[in-house]
């Protein structure tokens, strides 16, 4: 099954989306449904303009950081991550899931 997203964006800024999908995937572990419906919640209402769009002009990683941490210094080297909030995810009965949330 495809991504899903709400957003109503072009299909370059719609695989933008799917590049910080990905890397909240690689930097926390999420399954791909979970990532998916934390930027289905973020911004599934917002009407982008086409690409580049000016939420595609930071890197995926930015993006990725302050929807699973909120907003913190991802970039300091010495950041003491260990401290960091973990944001939830969108409660189960959100139409921000449009995949399967995962069977606690």
């Amino acid at each position: 099954m495809s991504d899903v997203f709400l957003m109503h964006a072009d299909a370059e800024t719609t695989a933008y989306f799917s590049e910080v999908a990905d890397a909240l995937c690689a930097l926390f572990g999420i399954p791909r449904a979970e990532a998916v419906a934390r930027l289905n919640a973020r911004w599934g209402a917002v009407e982008f303009e086409p690409y580049p769009d000016l939420v595609c002009h930071e890197e995926p990683e930015h993006w990725a950081y302050l929807l699973y941490h909120g907003d913190v210094p991802y970039w300091e080297a010495d950041a003491d991550r260990s401290a960091w909030p973990v944001l939830p995810p969108p409660p189960a009965g959100s139409p921000a899931w449009t995949a399967a949330p995962p069977q606690e």
